[in-house]
């Protein structure tokens, strides 16, 4: 009897720990096992591919359903129009202050300077040199040849162009459409759950991923470069206050709140290096903060491709790095072409293998530094990885809540029902659809729908 009890009480403890909390023991032991015991590591390491095979199977379904139902209940093309040209203006304006502090970074602090380039290129740089880059390139790639081999691939921003394309076609052809986007609506929420049943693996997957980078790179590998290491970090913190914080305060997000509802998914994302694998976690996230279902489903997946603030930081600092490693003195002028030149190739990096490797090498190339860089960059790369994820999905939430604002949705300080958000995003997007039919703008009203008591009988 004592020992049930005993046991009941273990369970009950157990159970109070957060998914956070897991991730975190997970990490700490995973990174035990990878030092200390590496010889275990390969019985560990397929729970890794098996929790991020569980997640990506659930992407194309999620963001097509996603988008669908966002952009139909948009209310209208105008108001759709508005909402996603907000978006890009926030993407590219962010995007270029990513590119800013990584190229002040690594020019105030000097990671490379002292290394020297040696070895051979790595077969996968010289792979990553020949992929295409060109601006035709990313335009021809928009749209695949067939949708079942894109979802086949994880190809992101084909998944959202063509879905986005579709959900247009829905909002086109208005009432009779409805059964679609009853249709998506019901595979949304059964992904959701779907998501929940996965999710339960993060841990065992997160401590397998973690031991199996220590076993294979050892954590020595990093001294040699921890200069490197501790300047895209600070250069990360550096863009979090400096840039992030204050468009918080511009428009009115509340910063705890917001860290609490997204903490789980960036953590995910941090442990992982892979921002798939927080997708749905980060969605539904950003919906029980308060934002309708149709901005964080048209938002979120675009950031996905056009707004990878901590990728786009890296970028700018490991081109510099390889060039000061390499002695090669780049004056203001061409550090200004090489930013302008990775505004451009960075958007719509998802849509290319390796992406940042890709452009990584495409830029050492036209500038005309060595491709040994990456030799340098290659073996602290995970570890620059698990930052950088972790940042490009905080900075697509933010994108995702500072649209909400901009349209006009008030975020509270803490979490609310689901219901009651697509009730307001409902509301709001019937009265921006009332106002694109009539030219006239009904009076704002963000209270959410209030449940008129019910009448009376009549008395006999």
């Amino acid at each position: 009897m004592v020992r049930n009890l005993g046991n009941i009480m273990i369970l009950r403890r157990l159970n109070r720990i957060s998914l956070t909390q897991w991730i975190f023991i997970a990490l700490f032991a995973g990174f035990a096992v990878g030092v200390w015991a590496p010889g275990i590591v390969p019985a560990f390491k397929p729970f890794r591919g098996l929790f991020l095979n569980g997640v990506k199977c659930i992407i194309a379904p999620l963001i097509f359903a996603t988008i669908v139902t966002g952009i139909a209940g948009a209310g209208s093309f105008k108001q759709l129009g508005k909402m996603g040209l907000r978006a890009f203006v926030y993407f590219e304006v962010v995007t270029t202050l990513a590119l800013v502090v990584g190229l002040l970074a690594v020019n105030i602090l000097k990671p490379g300077a002292g290394l020297n380039i040696g070895g051979a290129v790595p077969e996968a740089a010289v792979k990553a040199a020949t992929s295409k880059m060109s601006f035709g390139g990313f335009i021809e790639h928009l749209l695949p040849t067939n949708i079942i081999d894109a979802i086949a691939r994880g190809d992101v921003l084909q998944i959202v162009v063509w879905s986005t394309i579709f959900a247009f076609a829905v909002l086109a052809i208005g009432e009779k459409a409805r059964p679609v986007v009853a249709l998506c609506e019901s595979l949304a929420e059964v992904m959701f759950k779907f998501t929940g049943y996965i999710m339960k693996l993060a841990p065992l997957g997160v401590g397998a991923a973690l031991a199996a980078s220590v076993a294979d790179h050892g954590w020595q590998v990093i001294v040699p470069l921890l200069k490197l290491v501790g300047t895209l970090y600070a250069a990360l913190a550096v863009f979090l206050v400096g840039v992030l914080y204050p468009v918080c305060l511009m428009f009115k997000i509340p910063v705890l709140a917001f860290l609490r509802q997204i903490k789980d998914a960036v953590v995910l994302a941090f442990a992982t290096t892979s921002s798939e694998s927080a997708y749905p976690m980060a969605l539904n996230s950003m919906e029980k903060f308060g934002v309708p279902r149709r901005i964080s489903s048209f938002v979120l997946p675009m950031g996905y491709s056009f707004n990878l603030d901590g990728s786009t930081l890296y970028l700018a600092l490991a081109s510099v790095f390889v060039a000061q490693a390499a002695g090669v003195d780049l004056t203001i002028g061409q550090q200004l072409l090489m930013m302008f030149t990775l505004m451009l190739t960075t958007k719509g990096v998802a849509a290319v293998p390796r992406a940042s490797l890709v452009v990584l090498a495409g830029t050492l190339t036209a500038f005309g530094l060595p491709l040994e860089g990456i030799a340098l960059i290659l073996g602290v790369d995970e570890f620059m990885d698990m930052a950088r994820t972790a940042v490009n999905l905080l900075g697509n939430c933010l994108a995702t809540a500072v649209v909400a604002r901009w349209e006009g949705i008030p975020l509270p300080a803490k979490a609310v029902p689901l219901a009651e958000t697509e009730a307001l995003g409902y509301a709001l997007a019937t009265q921006h659809g009332a106002e694109a039919s009539t030219g006239v703008r009904p009076q704002a009203n963000t209270a959410l729908p209030v449940r008129e008591p019910a009448p009376e009988a009549p008395g006999p």
